[in-house]
């Protein structure tokens, strides 16, 4: 098992097991891993390149296509790519001689769960 599927399976069990934010308090390892997704998520070089990939055509972007929408070097671009993936954001499948990655929805679907009461009232528009 690889280091990333080791990973989205221990967020799964951490995630996966915990009542949203508002019903039951975190526990400590919960916190841990949920506060190291989170961190991946909150540079905005990285959380545009996980808004690119998910939103490319078919759900999968080549690295060649996501280098452009940047002004930055492609170790660069290699690095932030490296963090989305060990944080279990993304998958990479190398072909050829380009990388291609798509969005885990699973973890994004977990994060989702943790934050948003699955029951949560839906808010009401009011009028100013």
């Amino acid at each position: 098992m690889s280091n990333q599927e080791r990973l989205l399976v221990n967020l799964a069990e951490v995630v996966g097991c915990c009542e949203p934010l508002v019903r039951e308090p975190l526990s400590a390892a919960q916190s841990v891993e949920l506060a190291r997704v989170f961190k991946a998520l909150g540079d905005p070089v990285r959380l545009r390149l996980l808004s690119l990939i998910a939103s490319h055509e078919g759900g999968e972007a080549c690295v060649c296509d996501l280098t452009g929408a940047f002004e930055l070097s492609g170790p660069t671009i290699s690095h932030h790519l490296k963090v989305l993936r060990e944080a279990g954001l993304i998958t990479g499948e190398r072909r050829g001689t380009w990388v291609y990655y798509r969005v885990a929805p699973q973890v994004l679907q977990q994060l989702s769960d943790v934050l948003i009461p699955a029951s949560a009232p839906v808010a009401e528009e009011t009028s100013v």
